[in-house]
C-alpha cells in the first residue's frame, strides 16, 4: 500500500532539490530545440531508472540496525544541505543535436543526457536516503519519480518563465533548509533511541 504522506514528503524534498539542478536547464535546452513530448519520454525513462536504482540501494540500507540507518541518513542529509548551499550557479550545457527529429533520436538524446548527468547526483542519493528512512520503497519511489518528472516537465515546457519569477538561489536555499531539518531530525532520532 502506498502512503500518501511519505509520497508527498519525498515529492517536496526531491522537487525542491532538483529544481535548481542542471537537469532543469538541460530539459529547457532540449525542449526549445525538439518536440517536447519526445524529450519528456526519454528524460522520464532515465529518471525512472535512476529512482529504481536509488530505492533499491535505500532498501538494502534498511537491513542495518535502525539507529545506524538514522545516523547515516542524518549525516547524508546534512551533507546534501551543505552541497546545495555551497553550490555555485551552473552554466547551461551544450547538447548535441540529433540528426533528425525522430522519436527515437530525440528521446534517446534526452535519455542519455539524463542517464549520464544524474548518475550519483544529489537527488539520487537523497532518494536512497529517503527509502532507507521510511522503509517504504513504493511510496518513496513514486514521490521521487513524480518530482523528477515534474521538474523535467517544467524545464522542458516553461523553465524560462519560472526562473524569471522565482530566484534560483531562493529555491536552492529552501531545499537546503528542508534537507537540514531532515538531517537534524534523523540524527535526533538516532541519538534518542
Amino acid at each position: 500500500m502506498i502512503s500518501l504522506t511519505v509520497t508527498a514528503v519525498v515529492f517536496g524534498v526531491v522537487f525542491l532539490a532538483e529544481l535548481p539542478d542542471k537537469t532543469a536547464l538541460a530539459g529547457l535546452v532540449l525542449g526549445t530545440r525538439y518536440r517536447a513530448s519526445y524529450v519528456f519520454a526519454g528524460v522520464a525513462a532515465a529518471f525512472a531508472l535512476h529512482v529504481a536504482l536509488a530505492v533499491a540501494a535505500g532498501s538494502v540500507l534498511t537491513l542495518l540496525p535502525q539507529q545506524i540507518v538514522q545516523a547515516l541518513t542524518g549525516v547524508l542529509f546534512l551533507g546534501g544541505a551543505a552541497v546545495l548551499l555551497l553550490k555555485k550557479g551552473e552554466d547551461e550545457e551544450e547538447v548535441r543535436k540529433p540528426e533528425n527529429q525522430s522519436f527515437w533520436k530525440v528521446s534517446g538524446a534526452g535519455f542519455m543526457l539524463i542517464l549520464v548527468a544524474e548518475f550519483g547526483d544529489l537527488t539520487q542519493i537523497m532518494t536512497a536516503n529517503l527509502a532507507a528512512r521510511y522503509d517504504d520503497p513504493l511510496s518513496v519511489g513514486l514521490g521521487a519519480v513524480l518530482a523528477l518528472w515534474a521538474v523535467a516537465g517544467i524545464g522542458i515546457v516553461g523553465g524560462k518563465a519560472l526562473m524569471r519569477k522565482v530566484p534560483l538561489r531562493l529555491i536552492t536555499q529552501i531545499a537546503a533548509l528542508v534537507m537540514l531539518a531532515l538531517g537534524v531530525w534523523s540524527l535526533w532520532e538516532a541519538v534518542t533511541r
